[in-house]
């Protein structure tokens, strides 16, 4: 599948008229996760504009990890940010990290505090939260918010060295508590948390919050452009704020753009964090996740993902995209490229009585039936064959064109059968089927006087190799899943977002199957190995079905 380009959007817009002011000579990004959980298909928005332009103004894009709470934070995220990144297709120049500028957000805050632009605050929590007000009421101020110039500077350097426990003081930007702008009034710039952190340890016990880090950070790496997303453009003017009242480096420009969401999925990491939590699914990778580790274990291609936000486009409207249309895109990547293979899930044993018992005939079968360059392949075809059970009724309606008992069908690349005999089991449920095949009907030739219309697939019995195959599909079956009052997702959750079936058959050309590539099993579905493959026992993951089955289904709920 030919790639979708970026296309022109109103950030490209304004960095096209930039560029022509004169206003930069080289053209900075950066994409700013916070390392306290894995990235979802929302990062990857944010990914694929800000790395895509800084390559296609031939700029520069920092990975920037936002690790000011060290609560939350841990190494391993770091490393899964920087994995789903290259995995998306992105090269990775510059690393930085919030951390690597505790200092100079520290002399930042000296800074504004000698501007008497900042006052250290000992009102606790709720009440820094009641005094500053409501949407619709101003703030007030807090009793410490007079406090002398040398007081604020005696009491931060206090805050700095420990003195005070977790909550006790907090620094906070003097702006204006009767602002129209609630983010205005008087932010928390420095809180404490005697906390180890996961790069510098116990070197400080004061941790800079997010509005004050972001906007500096980005004027001290030099960023020219710092695209975010819708909600934080009440946070703009703070943003500017802290770049105006200090000798910031630079004078990099907010950007807002909507946000990535998606139907029948959830994207906040605490929610995610709650499904892992709760045993709903099986890690951050777990296939039905909406992470990028999901879907490349699922099978999702990275060109399919940057395919999918290409047309989902940057506008400033935010809207809800449907699960169809990422569905669609590795539907579109996969056809041209995914080579063709035979499986059959539920196995039903046909035995064709009028071949010999030591019958084994060598079929040679394309690849790839749209594109010759992929070669073919030699399948066997014996007595004994596997087909889905799902091909066969006893009593089938009007226009099944599968089997039946008397009923003919043609075995994909080789020839009809007509079945002849059901054998059941002890219990009364059919086992297995007895057909005999028509000789003349080799070569795609029709019985004669008749039109047999249907084809299925099948595997050679003698060779066929054991597997278990996980059916995935999405993981909740309402359009907006919400958690339940008890904080689960009981009503809103899909039971079937995860079939596991043992005792599949494949084809034995399977076997050289390598881990990366993806296959299409005829009839059933884009598939690909899972890591919990080993010899002799290999896992397939359903990486999507052929068509959608949920608009048809009425699937919303």
């Amino acid at each position: 599948m030919t790639e979708k380009t970026a296309g022109s959007n109103f950030i490209r817009q304004i960095i096209d008229a930039d560029i022509d002011h004169g206003k930069h000579s080289e053209i900075v990004t950066r994409f700013p996760p916070e390392p306290n959980g894995y990235l979802h298909i929302g990062h990857a928005k944010s990914i694929w504009l800000n790395f895509g332009i800084a390559r296609d103004y031939g700029g520069r894009c920092t990975l920037r990890f936002d690790d000011t709470n060290p609560v939350k934070e841990d190494a391993e995220f770091v490393e899964a940010i920087e994995r789903d990144v290259r995995w998306l297709g992105y090269e990775i120049g510059a690393v930085a990290h919030a951390s690597d500028y505790f200092e100079q957000l520290h002399d930042f805050a000296l800074e504004l505090i000698d501007r008497g632009l900042a006052y250290v605050d000992s009102l606790p929590a709720e009440q820094i939260r009641e005094y500053r007000g409501t949407l619709t009421e101003p703030g007030r101020n807090s009793p410490d918010r007079d406090n002398s110039v040398e007081s604020n500077r005696e009491q931060f350097e206090r805050m700095r060295a420990g003195d005070f426990g977790d909550g006790e003081r907090v620094l906070r930007a003097k702006i204006d508590m009767a602002s129209p702008n609630i983010n205005m009034r008087d932010p928390v710039i420095y809180r404490i948390r005697h906390h180890a952190h996961q790069r510098t340890g116990d070197a400080w016990c004061i941790y800079p919050m997010y509005d004050f880090t972001h906007g500096l950070s980005d004027a001290i790496e030099g960023v020219t452009h710092s695209l975010c997303t819708l909600e934080f453009e009440d946070h703009r003017p703070l943003y500017d704020w802290f770049i105006a009242n200090v000798t910031a480096p630079s004078e990099p420009r907010q950007i807002e753009f909507s946000r990535l969401n998606l139907s029948y999925t959830v994207m906040s990491k605490r929610l995610l964090t709650r499904l892992i939590s709760s045993g709903v699914v099986d890690g951050w990778d777990d296939p039905r996740m909406p992470t990028l580790s999901g879907l490349r274990r699922r099978g999702f291609t990275p060109a399919s993902v940057r395919n999918f936000i290409a047309s989902v486009g940057i506008t400033k409207k935010d809207n809800v995209i449907d699960m169809l249309v990422l569905e669609n895109a590795v539907r579109e990547d996969l056809d041209p490229v995914a080579p063709r293979a035979m499986a059959v899930l539920k196995p039903l044993r046909v035995t064709i009585s009028n071949l010999p018992e030591d019958h084994a005939e060598s079929i040679s079968v394309a690849n790839h039936p749209k594109d010759e360059s992929f070669g073919t392949r030699e399948v066997t075809l014996s007595r004994e064959i596997f087909i889905e059970r799902d091909d066969f009724m006893l009593d089938p309606p009007k226009k099944f064109f599968r089997l039946s008992p008397g009923g003919e069908v043609r075995l994909r690349n080789a020839f009809v059968i007509r079945c002849v005999s059901v054998e059941n089991d002890a219990d009364g449920n059919v086992a297995s089927l007895v057909c005999e095949y028509l000789p003349e009907t080799r070569n795609g030739v029709q019985p004669e006087g008749r039109k047999v219309k249907g084809i299925i697939h099948w595997v050679n019995a003698a060779d066929a190799l054991d597997a278990e195959v996980r059916l995935y599909d999405r993981l909740f079956r309402e359009a907006n899943p919400r958690p339940d009052q008890d904080g689960e997702f009981h009503e809103a959750l899909n039971p079937d977002s995860l079939v596991t079936l043992t005792g599949c058959k494949l084809e034995a050309s399977l076997a050289a199957a390598s881990m990366d590539t993806r296959y299409q099993f005829e009839r059933l579905g884009y598939f690909c190995q899972d890591p919990d493959s080993i010899p002799g026992h290999p896992v397939y993951n359903r990486i999507v079905t052929l068509r959608d089955s949920w608009a048809k289904a009425g699937a919303a709920g």
